[in-house]
């Protein structure tokens, strides 16, 4: 479409299309993070209202535990009391003002009921009859101690009266604390419609209710589901403690200990006992709801913190990869330059050769000379690209062999010469020809080229242009020094990356395809080399190459013998 100046932009330019999918990638990434927070808040939720859900029933179950102990004590009673209250509390009085038995009668049927553990405190058993016409209180047997009517009169009727319900066969109560505590079992007798007319019971030790009838219940009743109780005794199962109205332990189980699920009951037959339970750890595995599952707020947070880290890697990496491209849409740039500029020479060589416009032997000489730098330039930019082709995909594969450098470098400066000429760049050679090395002679060439194009391409013209071999500290050394500007100390480890230049370098004519340096260093690192850069006396840079040095004495040696050489110093 037409831009305001009257340019067009293209919609399908690799660049757009790369910015469109590049768009479409990081919103598809922010929509997954959304995501992944609402189903680990969800997930989160879930599970946090399986655990209420799970522990509410829990405390269920403890409470189910400690209202059967209550309940199956009292079944327990029932039999005993029922009958032992019969005699006075059967039936219903035919009108409010008929007369009533005395408390005696009472006490052949209920002299073994709610026996004591000590035979002497039944002797202190006695019988009452609170009438509720009159308030009166007749007695008989022992006699009761000081404050000990006052506080039955008053306790029966509270409860008999606010608590009590026709249906009932007896109820019982616990008053006063600790050694003065005393057991009240008792029944209401009806008038008709309901009316209640008089309370018959029995006052006794508070044992009576104590030990051996909690104890009993615990043994021989099941407080917890049966696919529980089949299997383990309540004592492993639940904790219970039975309290008086005062809050005093009247009796508790063996195995107490601390638990999060309790629960608390009580009954209004059972009046002023409460029972308190506890699942102990093997109930609340035993359960069908199993363990209470640990909150996973941990491994969550933890799972959105490493979708974030994710998400900044992806970034990264698209980062990356669009640096990447800008680099490859550079290189591919830079290296159709480089190749037009030798082409276009050696198209206009060849046309004038061939329309015969050369006016003597000097002009076509000079005129194939040009193509034959120029298509070796095209070489070597061609086989640099192969190269860094094959290195990326690790398919380099080099045969170093021993071989006297000083001649092998003399050969490659000799064939690069013509090109330094064209540039107005002038070569210099210091060798020592006592070094061998141990190398690849293609690939030494390759690295010599691409240092001397480099020094020429970055240099200024009418420099010279130094080559120099040397053995150190058991290496063969190769040095190519320019008199350029140099290069940067912070820059001296980036120029061996691929598509990396100098930046004051990325729009100047001479910007190159940016692989020749990185081809150096993967050729180099193939032969056991190493390469660097440095400042060279007097300004410019200095490329050094170190190739493995072999012992040239043994090479001589094993050259007059036919043998193989031997030596190598790394």
């Amino acid at each position: 479409m037409p831009d305001i100046d009257g340019r067009r932009h293209d919609i399908h330019h690799p660049r757009a299309l790369w910015r469109s999918r590049a768009s479409l990638l990081l919103g598809l990434i922010g929509l997954t993070f959304v995501l992944a927070v609402v189903l680990a808040y969800e997930a989160h939720d879930a599970a946090r209202s399986h655990r209420v859900t799970a522990e509410r029933a829990l405390r269920d179950y403890a409470t189910f535990a400690a209202w059967e102990l209550l309940a199956n004590a009292t079944d327990s009673l029932r039999p005993a009391l029922t009958e032992a209250l019969a005699p006075v509390t059967s039936g219903t009085l035919a009108t409010p003002y008929d007369a009533l038995p005395g408390p005696a009668v009472l006490a052949p049927t209920s002299a073994d009921v709610l026996r004591c553990s000590d035979a002497r405190d039944d002797a202190n058993r006695w019988y009452f009859r609170l009438d509720f016409r009159d308030g009166s209180l007749a007695t008989s047997g022992a006699t009761p101690m000081q404050g000990e009517r006052t506080l039955v009169r008053t306790t029966v009727d509270q409860q008999a009266r606010a608590v009590y319900r026709p249906d009932w066969h007896y109820a019982t109560v616990l008053v006063g604390r600790g050694a003065q505590a005393r057991v009240v079992a008792y029944g209401v007798k009806y008038a008709t419609h309901g009316a209640p007319i008089a309370a018959f019971g029995f006052v006794t030790c508070s044992d009576a209710l104590g030990g051996p009838l909690f104890a009993s219940v615990m043994a021989h009743h099941p407080l917890l589901p049966h696919t529980l109780a089949d299997s383990e005794p309540n004592d492993s199962l639940v904790a219970l403690t039975v309290l008086g109205p005062a809050g005093d332990t009247i009796w508790e189980s063996a195995n107490q200990g601390r638990s999060p699920f309790t629960a608390v009951a009580a009954l209004e037959s059972f009046g002023g006992l409460t029972a308190h339970a506890a699942l102990r750890p093997l109930a609340i595995e035993r359960l069908a709801l199993g363990v209470i599952p640990p909150s996973r707020i941990t491994l969550l947070l933890g799972l959105l913190g490493l979708t974030a880290c994710m998400m900044v890697l992806a970034l990264l990496q698209l980062r990356r990869e669009q640096e990447l491209a800008r680099l490859r849409s550079d290189f591919i740039s830079s290296v159709s330059h480089e190749l037009r500029t030798p082409l276009s020479q050696i198209l206009l060589f060849a046309e004038t050769l061939r329309l015969g416009r050369v006016r003597s032997a000097e002009e076509r000489t000079a005129a194939t000379d040009v193509i034959v730098q120029e298509t070796r330039r095209l070489m070597q930019l061609v086989e640099n690209v192969l190269l860094f082709s094959r290195a990326e995909r690790r398919m380099t594969h080099l045969h170093p062999e021993v071989t006297p450098l000083a001649q092998c470098v003399r050969e490659t400066v000799a064939a690069w010469r013509p090109l330094a000429a064209a540039a107005d760049v002038s070569v210099r050679t210091t060798l020592d020809e006592s070094v061998v090395g141990l190398v690849d002679r293609g690939a030494l060439r390759q690295m010599l080229l691409n240092l001397l194009d480099n020094a020429v391409k970055y240099g200024p013209a009418g420099q010279t242009v130094t080559v120099a071999l040397e053995h150190r500290a058991r290496r063969a050394l190769i040095t190519v020094r320019d008199q350029g500007p140099g290069v940067p100390p912070t820059e001296r480890r980036r120029v061996w990356e691929p598509f990396r230049r100098l930046a004051r370098d990325v729009h100047s004519a001479a910007a190159g395809s940016g692989i020749g340096l990185y081809v150096v260093r993967e050729l180099a690192a193939l032969q056991d080399g190493e390469v660097w850069v440095e400042d060279a006396p007097g300004g410019g840079a200095q490329f050094w190459i170190a190739v493995p040095l072999v012992d040239s004495d043994a090479v001589l040696d094993a050259s007059l013998e036919g043998q193989p050489t031997a030596s190598v110093h790394p």
